[in-house]
């Protein structure tokens, strides 16, 4: 069910221009439900928007219009539209992260080598 709410509010962030938002790219990266599949927990990756905070709270307070599109799309699928619960996945602020450190260590050791063969 997760990959299914995943895919059609990817097609309706499309639609509304949201997967393209103050200067950034936006896509869901994950869509964990709860077990009773009352509540999807939707996980979003955001690439270079500015205020990710103000972004995520702008989603939150319209909220209950994506909850209806999806309703419209699902109906026949789930017998009850889910609650959206809106997270930000800081997956890719830590992969960026994890590869200027790795740089960094690369940049010493090239530095140390050629202090060493001097």
């Amino acid at each position: 069910m997760g990959k299914l709410v995943q895919a059609e509010l990817s097609d309706i962030f499309q639609r509304i221009g949201l997967n393209m938002s103050q200067g950034g790219m936006v896509s869901i990266s994950k869509v964990s439900m709860t077990p009773d599949l009352i509540e999807a927990r939707v996980y979003l990756s955001l690439f270079q928007v500015a205020d990710k905070q103000k972004f995520l709270s702008d989603l939150k307070e319209h909220n209950w219009e994506y909850r209806k599109q999806l309703g419209e799309r699902v109906r026949n699928q789930l017998r009850r539209v889910p609650y959206l619960e809106f997270f930000l996945d800081d997956t890719l602020d830590y992969v960026f992260k994890m590869e200027e450190v790795f740089k960094k260590i690369q940049d010493e050791r090239e530095a140390n080598d050629k202090n060493n063969k001097a």
